[in-house]
């Protein structure tokens, strides 16, 4: 039987996917695409798209169409097995990929075929595909001596095994802890859910009482809610100093990662890391990124401090005279209670899991005139997992997606969207939908109820869900340029606009009811939902800029780097955006996921730089109408739809017919221009 993960299936079948097929398959992938781009390089007689810029594009996407599912069981299926089999393969792929950036063979076909008339005369999406993969060899260093090429390959080798390693300590780190109470009143305070959950826990750990977890759900629910401080003081210094000591210590492969990632730099010409990767960015450079945030930093620090004193007066109130990290979120908790008269476990029950997808469905269909229906998905790779798939108004079937989002053991923490399939495009104008999902660790279903959202949960659904449309919706025929292989302060754009509509009364209205009765949320609940937007929003705007601050500082050093070196510079830069510097003397760094595990590296800017475009998006659809499906459809031509076919200055001018304006980030955020 041919191996599943070789099969040209649209969906590939998860539960016929074992660890012993994927060694053979992705030796397989990677041989037939080293023999596709040889063919291509051998090429004789003249040269044309058809021959050289397809082939190459269409050899990558079968590729990618072998490891995408199994990078992705890796993030959601973690198992001994499965990681032998990654760990065996990884080198294998990561070398390829270090080696065609570069190739010389590529190199000199693109070269050639550049100087063609039928080159020249190229336009559209073909002329920026072939712009953008000479422009991306050059970066690489397609054009530098060969020891220099060949040394380039061997750091990228090491960096994507270091990246794995720093994923599977953090995993196992997260894993190793449990809080497991026995005595019923130290779950004082905490909300029904989360004791609920934790009950659940011990249950199948078959232990008596409550195990709680440093998962999201458990941990934040705990470090909010509990009233025993010295429970919270012990959960919070396990969460912020995982994988930093022990089998799971990160601290070396952070300091190595930084090493290679400097010496990349170094032999490709630049003064930095960030400088290096900042090249394809709006931003541009590391200087431009730095002194963003800087500027940021510089308008919120004033209204920072302000709300930083305003916590540590209540904190006093509250019996707490000197406040510790483990006390923030509970005395940020009971001041927005008494501030705006609710607390936030209060909207759980009107905001059901399966009522918010609905709402989020229909302010989709009416902002762009799509239709998203569920459907069975027996070729899911778990029980949770539910499948839907997208319409257009025109009819056509644009993308499936799955969505994966309770923890589990074997599952990476956080939220994410990512992609199986790209959609693909035939010569008879037919269109192949993509494949996509969105992953993410809500507190799932308990005892008698629905999974009931906090309104921090409905966020991160409405971002996901964005990312998902941007690939969903793309009529980008080339894989490489469509959907969210966008420059990475782009990205977020189409994600971070989405989260606005959480926060419209008519938009709550339709993704909000009450799981028993269906009732709306109350006036009064509502009011004090939108009156809490800005609580403390310039802290949460802080504690960005620190983690944006600590990745480009790191990414602007040029060494030497080590492990305690390392923590060192990460406490003092972070520190500098606490609300006390020692507030940051722990190892968080060890933890950074985003950097040192996905694709942010020097590039955690990014966050705050699309929000900027967001804000700023956003007041066209409050000026024209929040399901003004006209609006929304230029979004849709303008962004969604058109991936990066051309420069995103470019994009966003088309939608807005002006450049961003920063102050609709400072006026959403902290209420001033």
């Amino acid at each position: 039987m041919l191996n599943p993960l070789l099969r040209r299936d649209r969906l590939v079948p998860f539960p016929e996917v074992t660890p012993d097929h994927i060694v053979p398959a992705v030796t397989e992938a990677v041989a037939e695409a080293e023999a596709a781009i040889r063919h291509v390089v051998e090429l004789q007689g003249a040269r044309t798209y058809a021959n050289t810029v397809a082939p190459l594009d269409e050899a990558m996407d079968r590729l990618e169409r072998v490891l995408a599912p199994v990078l992705h069981l890796t993030l959601v299926a973690d198992s001994p097995a499965l990681r032998s089999a990654y760990a065996e393969v990884e080198p294998l792929f990561s070398a390829f990929y270090a080696r065609i950036s570069r190739d010389q063979g590529i190199w000199r076909a693109l070269r050639d075929f550049a100087d063609t008339p039928e080159a020249k005369s190229l336009t559209g999406i073909r002329r920026r595909n072939l712009e953008r993969k000479i422009r991306d060899m050059r970066l690489a260093g397609a054009d530098l001596p060969d020891p220099e090429r060949a040394r380039l390959e061997e750091i990228e080798v090491e960096l994507s095994t270091l990246s794995t390693t720093f994923r599977d300590h953090l995993l196992d780190a997260t894993n190793a802890f449990t809080l497991d109470i026995t005595d019923e009143s130290d779950l004082a305070g905490l909300p029904p859910d989360a004791v609920s959950q934790a009950r659940a826990e011990a249950e199948a750990a078959g232990i008596d009482g409550w195990r709680f977890t440093l998962h999201q759900p458990s941990y934040v629910a705990f470090i909010t809610h509990s009233e025993r401080r010295e429970l919270r003081r012990i959960l919070h210094q396990a969460y912020v100093n995982r994988a930093s000591e022990g089998e799971t210590d990160n601290r070396a492969t952070i300091a190595r990662i930084l090493e290679l990632r400097a010496e990349m730099a170094r032999i490709l010409g630049c003064a930095s890391y960030a400088d290096h990767t900042l090249r394809d960015s709006m931003a541009g450079s590391g200087d431009r990124a730095r002194s963003f945030i800087a500027e940021l930093e510089e308008l919120t620090r004033p209204h920072f401090e302000r709300e930083s004193a305003e916590l540590a007066d209540f904190a006093k109130t509250l019996g707490i005279d000197e406040l510790q990290p483990w006390d923030t979120a509970f005395v940020a908790e009971r001041m927005r209670r008494e501030r705006h008269g609710f607390d936030e476990e209060l909207l759980r029950p009107y905001l059901p899991l399966d009522r918010v997808l609905a709402g989020l469905f229909e302010i989709a269909h009416r902002l762009y005139g799509i239709t998203i229906t569920e459907r069975p998905a027996p070729e899911a790779w778990h029980p949770e997992v539910r499948a839907y798939e997208i319409v257009d108004d025109a009819g056509r079937h644009m993308a499936t997606f799955y969505t994966d989002l309770h923890p589990r053991p074997t599952k990476r923490d956080g939220a994410w969207f990512d992609n199986l399939r790209h959609a693909r495009f035939h010569e008879d104008g037919s269109r192949e939908p993509g494949v996509g999902l969105i992953a993410a660790n809500f507190t799932p279903a308990t005892g008698d109820h629905p999974v009931l959202l906090t309104h921090q949960e409905v966020e991160t659904i409405f971002h996901e869900f964005g990312h998902l449309l941007h690939f969903a919706l793309s009529e980008v025929e080339v894989p490489s340029l469509a959907g969210t292989n966008v420059a990475r302060d782009f990205v977020e754009l189409p994600s971070q606009i989405h989260e606005n509509w959480c926060w419209e009364p008519e938009a709550v209205a339709l993704f909000s009811g009450h799981y028993q009765t269906g009732e709306p949320m109350p006036a009064e609940l509502l009011d004090a939902l939108l009156g809490s937007r800005r609580f403390r929003a310039a802290s949460a705007q802080m504690r960005q800029l620190g983690f944006a601050a600590v990745d480009l500082a790191l990414h602007s050093a040029t060494g030497p780097f080590t492990p305690d070196g390392v923590v060192s510079t990460a406490r003092e830069v972070v520190g500098r955006f606490a609300i006390r510097p020692d507030f940051a003397h722990d190892h968080f760094i060890c933890t950074f996921s985003h950097i040192f595990g996905g694709g942010y590296s020097a590039r955690y800017y990014s966050y705050k730089w699309s929000e900027m475009l967001d804000a700023d998006a956003f007041t066209r659809f409050k000026r024209e109408g929040l399901f003004n499906r006209v609006t929304g459809r230029a979004f849709v031509e303008s962004i969604l739809s058109r991936g990066d076919a051309e420069e995103p200055d470019a994009l966003y001018r088309e939608f807005m017919g002006r450049d961003p304006d920063p102050k609709a980030l400072v006026e959403r955020t902290i209420g001033q221009a």
